[in-house]
This record gives structure tokens, sequence and C-alpha cells, in this order.
């Protein structure tokens, strides 16, 4: 089996290469958690650190909330010793508020924030980040932009080293670009929603789980099975008329569900889009296979903590901290993030499901520890997201780009690229939504022309 091949097919899978692999033969990446020791003629590879559920073992919503606190106030106060200029990035979300109030606390009159807005008001925070601002009396920064495409793909193809399809990085290239003409180090918010439970699939990745314990093994795998399989696709129709993902999901178990609402190409959509060659070189192996054993060691956790241990793996150092290292390493600014004290996390391991999640509400502890000093509506609306409009940059003006990039002969050793033409039809008809798919296969494009440039440079 080809490594290359398989971090192909993980990629457009996950939108990023999950560690230790990356898209270079004979080349890894040190995971998270382990340091590396090299000698003479020999190295050596050790775990740490790593994480220790023992969930119920805080279960007092008082004494974790108090104890929460002192951390956090702590936490936030140890990363703003700097020599240069600091400040923080202010999405106008609960995570780096958060971190903005701690900060006001331990400076009253030193705290610069920054944000930036989108002229597509969907996408738009800014609102919420003035409010913020405002309510917490720092010296606040933002800036309304027009994101332009094929300036920031550039950016991304020489600062990202690999294929990496997570949008988000294009905003936060952008909040990095402003951010360091005023400080050379930014405090964010990242890590909450992994560590107290804050993504809305880890609601439904339990609500599926409590409907799966109520059928036995067999009727899943056979009745929900075959109703994901036949019920149609019905992207443009409201998100309750739907089912075809959730019959899906209720006929696998846990790991092999997590991964289906984690991946834009899965299974046979994957094999559809990959090349004959490379399906050759794949042999055996199957992305789904490999994320459904990182489950195996966590079996013994309930199913909330299986899927955050799994995340901190996988999503959190391969996804979320490469985004903004690499955005904020482009401008040389340093990004520190306070929520990632390993105190923060140790705590967070030893809460029970329904201090994290409350209902539909995740991050429960965390928000009610820092409700008393933020704007109600900032704390307990919904989660958005660092998102930019995809969808319809592909009707407009990536369309040109897409089709040099992508629909080239060059792209036939990666791709299948008829199948990548139907994708791409039936998104400009706008009977789908095929966006996420059509950004991961951009960026591996992308990433082939600058490596194809670069061996022959």
């Amino acid at each position: 089996m080809s490594r290359s091949a398989r971090s192909v097919a993980d990629f457009l899978c996950l939108s990023y290469i999950p560690d230790p692999q990356t898209i270079y033969e004979g080349v890894h990446k040190l995971e998270a958690g382990r340091s590396l020791t090299v000698a003479a003629s020999t190295h050596r590879i050790r775990r740490y650190w790593q994480p220790e559920f023992l969930p119920g073992d805080l279960s007092n919503p008082g004494e974790a909330a108090g104890e929460l606190e002192a951390l956090a106030g702590d936490a936030v106060k140890i990363r703003m010793i700097s020599d240069v200029p600091l400040g923080a990035f202010l999405s106008g979300g609960v995570d780096s508020s958060a971190a903005v109030a701690f900060m006001k606390e331990a400076a009253p009159d030193h705290v610069r924030t920054f944000s930036i807005g989108f002229t597509v008001k969907k996408f738009d925070e800014l609102s919420y980040a003035r409010s913020v601002a405002r309510h917490l009396g720092t010296r606040h920064e933002d800036k309304v932009v027009t994101p332009e495409i094929h300036e920031i793909l550039d950016k991304l193809l020489l600062h990202y080293d690999e294929p990496f399809a997570d949008s988000s990085a294009i905003p936060m290239l952008y909040l990095s670009r402003m951010t360091r003409g005023f400080v050379t180090v930014a405090l964010s918010g990242d890590g909450t929603d992994e560590l107290f439970g804050g993504y809305r699939r880890y609601y439904y990745g339990l609500l599926e789980e409590r409907i799966r314990r109520k059928f036995p093994g067999w009727f899943r795998r056979s009745f929900f099975r075959y109703g994901g399989k036949y019920y149609p696709k019905l992207d443009f129709l409201p998100q309750i008329f739907r089912a075809k993902s959730l019959l899906t999901n209720l006929s696998q178990e846990l790991g092999d569900a997590y991964f289906s609402s984690m991946t834009a190409f899965r299974d046979e959509g994957l094999r559809a889009v990959l090349a004959p060659e490379l399906r050759s070189r794949l042999g055996s192996y199957d992305p789904r296979e490999s994320f459904r054993n990182r489950f195996l060691p966590h079996s013994h956790l309930p199913p909330l903590e299986q899927i955050q241990a799994v995340d901190l793996e996988t999503y959190l150092p391969g996804d979320i901290l490469v985004k903004t290292d690499r955005a904020t390493m482009a401008y040389s600014l340093e990004g520190r993030a306070p929520w990632l004290d390993h105190r923060i996390g140790e705590l967070a391991f030893r809460l029970p499901a329904e201090l994290k999640m409350n209902g539909r509400q995740g991050k429960h502890l965390f928000k009610t520890m820092i409700a008393p000093r933020l704007p109600r509506e900032v704390v307990w609306r919904p989660k958005m997201g660092f998102s930019v409009p995809l969808a319809h940059w592909f009707r407009s003006s990536l369309v040109e780009t897409f089709e040099q990039r992508v629909l080239r002969a060059n792209m036939e050793r990666y791709l299948q690229l008829e199948e990548v033409r139907r994708l791409w039809r039936q998104h400009q008809s706008g009977v789908s939504n095929h966006s996420r798919k059509l950004w991961a296969v951009l960026m591996l494009a992308s990433w082939a022309a600058g490596a194809v440039g670069r061996r022959a440079g």
C-alpha cells in the first residue's frame, strides 16, 4: 500500500490528513502528546501525556464551575506574559469572548481585540464581537472584508504544505493579517468545543446512540441499512426531511456513524472519485476502518467521551490547531490557546456528560461559568462557526479556477474526472450542494500543481 495514496484517501474523507500520516512518502508527523528523541543511530518516540477520562468524578455543578473559573483565570493570565504587543481574536462567540473577559480582569486597561466581518450577512458575526468589545471595554479593531478567493488560494498553498480543506482557514488568514498590523501575540478560543462538548454533531451523535440502543443489532443492520441505502438524498429540502444520513448512521455502530458524520467523501462516493490507479495502490486500506479503529482503545467509555477522545487525537490537532497555527505564522503572529491548558483539559475529562451537554445546549458548564461576565445573547446563542460562502463561490468566482485546476489531464492520477464532472454539474444546477467535496478536490489539485511546480524548479 502506498502511504501517499492512503493520505489522499484520508484527506478526501476528512478534509485534512490525520497524524502521523503526511502526503509525502517517507515523512511522518509527530503525534500529539509525544516527544521525539534523536541519537546518532536511532530515535525514540515517547508518549508523555494523554487524556484520562473519569466521567462523573467531578459531578457537583457548583464545585466544578468554581474550579473551572479559577483555572480559566490562571490559564489566561499565564498566556498574557509577553515582551511584545498582545491582543486577542474576538469572533463574537463564547469561546474567544470568554478569553477576553478574563484578559480584561487581569489587565483592565490594556486589552486589544480584533475581528473581521463579511459582506455576506449570513456568515458575519461582527455585531456580536462589537457587543462584547463594548461590554468589556476593550480597544477594539475590526474590518469588513470581501475575500479575494484567488489571492487566498495561493496563500493556502504556500503556508499549509499539504492538502488542507477546512474552508475556515480563509477567514483565519484574513483575521491574522489584520491582527498582525497591531500586535505580535494573539489569544484564541480554540479547544472548548472538544473539551466541553460544544459541537452540534456531539448532540446528534448522542441522540442517534440513544435511538440505536432501543433496537437489536440485527434489526438496525437490516432495516435501517436498507432504509438509508434507498431513501432519496434530498439536499434541497429542509433538514427535517433528510433522513438518509440518519437511517444510515442508525444502522452503524458509534465509530462508523461518527466517521460518516465527519466525512466529505465516504465509501462508494470515495471509490467513485478516486482514480483506478490510486485505488489499486490503496490495496485493502479503508479510511473508515482506520478511523473506526481509533475508537477501540476508548470503547469502555460512555459515548460522548469516546467521541471526544477521538476528536482530541484527530480533528483538534489535525484540523483546528493546524488551521490556526499556519494562518497566524503566515503573518509572523504567535497564537496562544488558553483553553487548551492541560489542567483545564484534565478537569473537563472528569465531568459527567450532563455538565457538558444539557439537552441541546453544548458546553453547559463552561457557559454557566462565563455567563456573569458576558452579554446573555453572546453566551446562549447557537454556535455559528467561522464560515465562508463556498457554495456560492463555486457557482461564480471559482468556476474558471476549478475547471482549470481540477478538470485537467494531470489530475487523472488522483481522480476519476468523470465523477468530478458529475458532482460539478449537479452543484452548478443547484440540485445538490457539493461545496465541501469540491473544495477538497480543488485543494488537492492546487497542492498537486504546486508540487509539480516545485519539482520542476
